[in-house]
Parts: structure tokens; sequence; C-alpha cells
């Protein structure tokens, strides 16, 4: 055999023998202890409609988040004011967009565009009202900077979504953006979508606040609230017999959730209920360690989502970073805290506006439905080749068999998900990968017609149809990746496995074809073609 034959043949079966290598663990139920420590153990994945589970569309309120991103700015500028010595009056958000700011004196004012200037780049000053222009001025949140906030919004949800659903243990997960605002989530083989849905939604900001202590709870329940303060409700009671008790607090929190670096859920020893411990980073340690030390006997709330979850009296500096979130928890409930903790508070609250659920026999039914169309179309298609081409159409045949193969390792490989309308795109490529052959086998009868020997017939053949063949695929594969692109979920799963099989067709038909007739030929001394 020759070199080039012998090379060709050899890339032929390297390309077989890793394509099952990968697809192995996808067909075998057990594989061997030591298959992980050397060989790939990645198998395919069945998307939402073939393993059944839930689908949700979320919308990021991202107006909220520059909302926030503005109530922290103005606790900023506060600050920021006080180390410039530029006394105001009223420092307060007026819109959603914008903060309002009222000087004391009017020479104050370019001092105060000069600190927003080199503090706060997001921010603009535009004048205030007409009559008040040289004492009140607006800081104005650039359309520039909204967008990055929300952008980041979405981003941020997302990973944290991806965090909370990594910890609650759903296999093969698909977390995605979609637009501008919208979380694509997608759980299969999810068992309990209330809960999961619990865990997705909540948002999670957990502050530590002090209790307002010298000013009356009364008379801030009568609408009198002290600046600075506000009122948060602790629930309690089981549901149907639940009462709010309220709390004047110190708006401003001395403490966030940010700092956190674990949660987990402990059993407490007097009354064996469960309770979730909190550990803090360096820096949080030293505030905590800080707010703790400087207010003993004071009551120090904590805030979860703006209910107050307990409110325990500050008997000593409490040091080593470490605090207890307690409460009437079930251990569901204390381990879900702990997850979304762990995970980090959403920038911003979301609201599901789109939810499905498949059952698993709806999906084990549509995986049987799919591989039946399948095989169905592939007898067909097998049996006309033999008919029409007979021995040609039974080398496209192995052909077609080694693009089903080529693409489901595939698939294994690169970690794609399988979907029904994936499966539809398998059926697809059966046609097109033969289509590739039924143009080289007419082009090879036309050359054998004009009384060409089989070896110039092959080559006149596979030479004058490539050009065709790699036009119409080469065009197909590039509206399936426009598709994959910036289409979703189902028209994603088509063009996933449309783009692999035109690949793998086009590797079949030219290559593995050519290789055996060549092989034929040339050392077997082959005189006709049976085509």
């Amino acid at each position: 055999m020759s070199k080039k034959l012998q090379w060709r043949g050899f890339a032929v079966l390297l390309v077989i023998v890793i394509a099952l290598i990968y697809l192995t663990p996808s067909i075998s139920k057990t594989m061997p202890a030591w298959w992980p420590n050397i060989l790939p153990e990645e198998k395919i994945h069945l998307g939402l409609d073939l393993k059944g589970g839930m689908h949700l569309v979320l919308e990021v309120q991202v107006q909220k988040a520059v909302e926030s991103h503005l109530e922290r700015t103005v606790e900023d500028t506060k600050y920021a004011l006080r180390k410039a010595k530029i006394r105001y009056q009223a420092l307060k958000r007026t819109g959603p967009d914008r903060i309002g700011l009222t000087l004391l004196r009017t020479e104050d004012r370019k001092a105060t565009e000069e600190m927003v200037e080199k503090n706060f780049s997001g921010l603009a000053v535009e004048s205030g009202p007409l009559g008040q222009r040289d004492l009140t001025v607006e800081l104005v949140l650039s359309d520039q900077a909204q967008q990055h906030i929300k952008r980041m919004a979405v981003d941020q949800a997302v990973e944290t979504i991806t965090n909370r659903i990594d910890q609650f243990g759903v296999a093969e997960p698909d977390i995605r953006p979609q637009g501008r605002d919208r979380i694509l989530v997608q759980l299969p083989g999810i068992k309990d979508p209330k809960r999961a849905i619990d865990i997705i939604g909540k948002t999670a900001l957990l502050e530590f606040k002090l209790v307002d202590e010298e000013n009356s709870l009364e008379e801030a329940l009568r609408g009198n609230i002290p600046p600075g303060d506000q009122i948060l409700y602790q629930i309690t009671g089981e549901p149907g017999s639940q009462r709010k008790i309220p709390f004047l607090l110190k708006k401003r929190a001395a403490l966030t959730g940010e700092y956190l670096t674990d949660a987990r859920v402990q059993i407490e020893s007097q009354y064996n209920e469960p309770y979730v411990s909190i550990s803090f980073d360096s820096r949080g340690a030293r505030l905590f360690e800080q707010i703790t030390g400087a207010n003993i006997k004071k009551r120090l709330a904590i805030v979860l989502d703006g209910v107050v979850n307990s409110a325990p009296v500050i008997q000593d500096r409490i040091a080593g970073g470490r605090a207890q979130i307690t409460g009437r928890f079930t251990m569901e409930e204390a381990r879900d805290l702990a997850i979304v903790l762990r995970a980090g508070a959403l920038p911003a609250p979301v609201k599901v506006i789109e939810e499905r659920t498949v059952g698993p026999s709806l999906g084990k039914d549509s995986i049987e439905k799919g591989i039946k169309s399948m095989i169905i179309g592939g007898l067909i298609v097998i049996l006309f080749m033999v008919f029409y081409y007979k021995f040609a159409g039974i080398l496209a045949d192995l052909a077609l068999f080694l693009n089903i193969i080529f693409i489901a390792a595939a698939l294994a490989m690169f970690g794609a998900t399988l979907t029904l309308p994936g499966i539809a795109g398998v059926i697809l490529i059966i046609g097109m990968a033969i289509d590739a052959n039924v143009l080289i086998f007419e082009r090879i009868r036309e050359e054998l017609r004009l009384g060409k020997t089989p070896r110039a017939a092959v080559d006149g053949g596979y030479s004058k149809a490539l050009v065709t063949i790699l036009d119409a695929n080469i065009t197909t594969l590039i509206a399936a990746l426009v598709l994959f692109q910036f289409g979703t979920g189902a028209v994603k799963g088509f063009a996933v496995t449309l783009s692999i099989g035109i690949v793998a067709s086009l590797f079949t038909a030219i290559f593995v074809t050519r290789l055996i007739f060549d092989y034929l030929i040339i050392e077997r001394g082959m005189k006709k073609i049976s085509i």
C-alpha cells in the first residue's frame, strides 16, 4: 500500500477511534474505574424536552439596580461632602436617575461640582429649579452609566443564579441571558419546581442595621419618622395567623452580606432547632467587631430582603467574624437560606414571566418518537442507495453510519445538549450527507459513460462535484451558525446538530468514501465500479 493511502487510512481510523472513545460514556451504563483518570467521561446531555424538567424566563428589574446604585451613591456623597467640608441642607434621591442636593452656602457650589467630578465619574451636575439655582443642584446619572449598571445587573444575576442552582444540585442546567434584561433558565430533571423558583427568585440582600432606641417607635408609626430612619417588620407565627412586629431602624446598613464568605446550617443544642451560621471575610470581621464593640447593650437587627429576621441585644464585642441567623426554620428552609447567602444577593429583583414544566414521561415519549423517525428515515435512505447505486450505495451507507457516530461523539466532546429539534437536525443531515454522495456518484457515472477507466472516473467525479458540494454545505453551515448565534432554545438545539453534521458529512463524503474507492482501485485492481 502506498504511503499516501496509509496516512489517509490512519487519519480516518484515528478519527473513528476518538469518536468511539467520546461516545462510550453515553452508551455504556457502567465504566471501568480507570476510565475517568485517562479518558474523557463527558456524556451527551439531554435537553429539557427530552429529559423533562422546568423552563423559566426571568425578567431582571434592572431599573431597581439603578435606584439601588443611586441610594448607595447618596451615602457615599454624604461622606464626600463631609470630607470636603461642604455644608448641605438636604440630600436624597429625587428621581429614577437623579439625586437632589440643597446647599447651605452659594460659595460651595463650585467646590461641589469639583468634588462630584473627582469622585463620581457617572454623575453630572445640573442646576436645580428656577429661583434656587445657586443653592440647589441635581446630580444626574448619565445614560451610559445607567446602561452599564443594567448590563452588569443582568450579568451578575446570571452568575448568582448559576451559583445557587449549582449548590441546589441540578445536573446540566442551562442558564443564559436572553435579550437586554431577561434570563433563560432550564433545569432538566427538577423534582421540586416551587422550591427551585423560591431559591432562584430570592433577592437575599442581607443587612445588619442598628435599632434606633433613642426615638419613639409610636411616633414613627404615626408618620413622624426621624431623618435617617425607617420602619421594618418582623413576621412571626404560622401562615394564616402571622403577626408583624415593627422596628425603628437606622436606614443605613452598618454591615451587608457582601462580606460573607460562608453560610452553613447548624443545629442548636438546647432546642434542637436549625439555624444558619455565617462567616465574614477579614474586612467584614473587623467591621463586625467594631460595630458590636461600639454598640454594646444595643440591639442589632438582622434584615433579609427588607424583613427583620431577628434583633438581638449586643452583649459584648464579637470577634472572629461569625454570627448566627436564627428563626423557626425547618431544615429545608435553613438549607435554602444558606444556599442563597453563599451564592450572594441578586443585584436586582427578578420576576418570573414564563414558566413551563415538562414531565419526564413526555420527554421519554419524545425520545422514542424522535429515534423511531430517525431509524425509519435512515432505513429508507439506506435501502434506496443500495437499490439505486449498488456497491457504491453501500459505501454511501457506511459513510452515513460514520456520520451519525461523529455527530454523537461531537455532542459529547463539546458538552452540547441534544434536544428534540436537535434530533430533527440529525434527520436532516442524513439527507444532506447522502446528497453529497449522490452528486459524486452521478459525476462518476458521467465519466464512465465517456469511456474513462475506473480510476480516471473516480478522480473526475470527486473533483467536479467538490465545488458544488462545498458551495451547498458551506452556505448551509453559515445559516446554521447564524441560527446558533442569535437563536434561543429549540432553534439553537437544531443549529448545533446541523453545524456538527455538516462538518461530519463533508469529511465522510469527500474523504472516507474516496479513500475506499482509491484502495479498491489502486491496491486491489478493481476493473469495474458497481454504481
